[in-house]
């Protein structure tokens, strides 16, 4: 009797050693066989993106094309406390199939706790051809662990109106001293020359270092190159002297909605990108009487070489290797990539997919309200060539130091000096730790 108990015990403990294994190293699933009886695979798509904004519609028309495969939406808040919630349901199983990530450090991160499926295994998609030379800033270690879905730019929004009446140009070719001008002229006519997200401040920081790069030639941290140092002072001259943007401290106390309060026409610049299209584009909910214009964000001095705006591609979408649909989960994300996603258009997440067409897409995101806006400046923004793109390499433990050091400079409680001795100094014990 009990060697026949202990058969069908060890069985199942080789059959989940095996499975466990399989998992560990990404190995693709078998797609279940369905038949009339059968029930359908389900799957669960997790995404930053607010469900009314697109992804709900998109996961519908799939779901109605694809009764054997169904897939269930289910939205995160894209900030600190959100994703730890998609963290947490990764690493404890709690049934997440597909996930969007909306930056590269934390993606990184999830690629390293084995989080993030080897998309290589594919041999049927080719995410290079399909996707452009601008994918290749979401690989890790050399292989693609998620596909990025959108073109990701950030920019400039303006309100067209406010300076037409200053009687300043929609800019294209600017300085940080432009903008701070600009700023402060239009703060005369509004109660803001210029705002911005919280979410943002970092990535202003990165463009520098995607130039100069992150360490000097001798490997000690560049994170208080000239660039940087430039617009921390713009940006706290802004604050105290020209007084056109808010208070770092009043913006983050009182949590600012500076989307709406630039749609309500009380700014004349906000600096943002794409994804504030889902508000600007919802006049029953933001009705505004002004035009909107676009401008790349600006250089920081005339003189700076190898000019970098944050952006590429973005939304890049991983598989959990603990799916137990993997093929399943592969088949939606071609399907999303590759126009499925088209009902997001309208909220400012343009697929970069070539199998989507640009000008079809550019239409369906000003659907409607093409009046509101000056198309040309879109145009000449949205799809230019004459600035490149990147990506933030900095790691996600010197993105919250840094974040640290410029809210004590911003609240006047150290000297910029002081912040970049600071700042330095943790950067450097950082690179050791990490060389160890």
């Amino acid at each position: 009797m009990k060697g026949k108990k202990i058969v069908p015990f060890t069985l199942c403990l080789l059959l989940l050693s095996s499975s466990l294994i399989a998992c560990s190293k990404g190995t693709a699933s078998k797609e279940p066989q369905t038949g009339a009886d059968a029930k359908p695979i389900k799957l669960t798509f997790w995404s930053g993106v607010p469900a009314e904004a697109g992804p709900q519609l998109a996961v519908d028309n799939w779901n109605k094309q694809n009764p054997n495969i169904q897939v269930e939406y289910v939205r995160y808040v894209n900030d600190d406390s959100g994703n730890i919630k998609l963290d947490t349901a990764l690493l404890t199983g709690q049934g997440v199939d597909i996930y969007a990530t909306h930056n590269f450090p934390r993606f990184e991160t999830r690629v390293k706790a084995q989080v993030a499926l080897d998309l290589g295994q594919f041999k049927d998609y080719n995410i290079d051809e399909m996707m452009g030379p601008e994918a290749s800033d979401w690989k890790v270690d050399n292989k693609y662990y998620a596909m990025p879905t959108k073109r990701d730019l950030h920019f400039i929004w303006l309100n067209k109106d406010a300076l037409d009446k200053a009687g300043l140009a929609v800019p294209y070719n600017w300085t940080w001293d432009d903008m701070r001008m600009y700023a402060k002229k239009l703060s005369e006519q509004k109660q803001w020359g210029m705002l911005q997200d919280m979410v943002t401040w970092d990535f202003v920081l990165d463009s520098p270092m995607a130039v100069e790069g992150v360490v000097k030639p001798d490997g000690s941290s560049n994170m208080d190159n000239r660039l940087t140092k430039k617009i921390l002072e713009n940006m706290h001259a802004m604050m105290y002297d020209d007084k056109s943007i808010p208070l770092y401290a009043e913006q983050l106390s009182k949590k600012m909605p500076v989307e709406t309060e630039f749609l309500k026409g009380n700014a004349g610049m906000y600096y943002a990108g794409e994804w504030i299209f889902r508000f600007a584009n919802n006049l029953k909910d933001y009705p505004r009487d002004f035009k909107i214009a676009i401008a790349p964000i600006p250089k920081v001095t005339k003189d700076q070489e190898n000019y970098r705006v944050f952006g590429g591609l973005g939304d890049a979408i991983a598989i959990n290797p603990q799916s137990k649909n993997i093929d399943a989960a592969w088949k939606f994300l071609k399907w999303y990539a590759d126009g499925g996603m088209l009902p997001l258009t309208q909220g400012g997440r343009i697929p970069s997919s070539k199998a989507v067409n640009s000008d079809e897409a550019f239409k369906v995101l000003l659907q409607g309200v093409e009046d509101k806006y000056d198309v040309e400046s879109m145009k000449k923004v949205l799809f230019s060539k004459d600035f490149k793109t990147f990506q933030s390499k900095l790691a996600q433990q010197m993105i919250d130091a840094r974040k640290e050091q410029y809210q004590l400079y911003f609240t006047n409680n150290q000297s910029l000096d002081q912040m970049f001795v600071n700042l330095v100094k943790r950067h450097n014990d950082f690179l050791k730790q990490t060389k160890k």
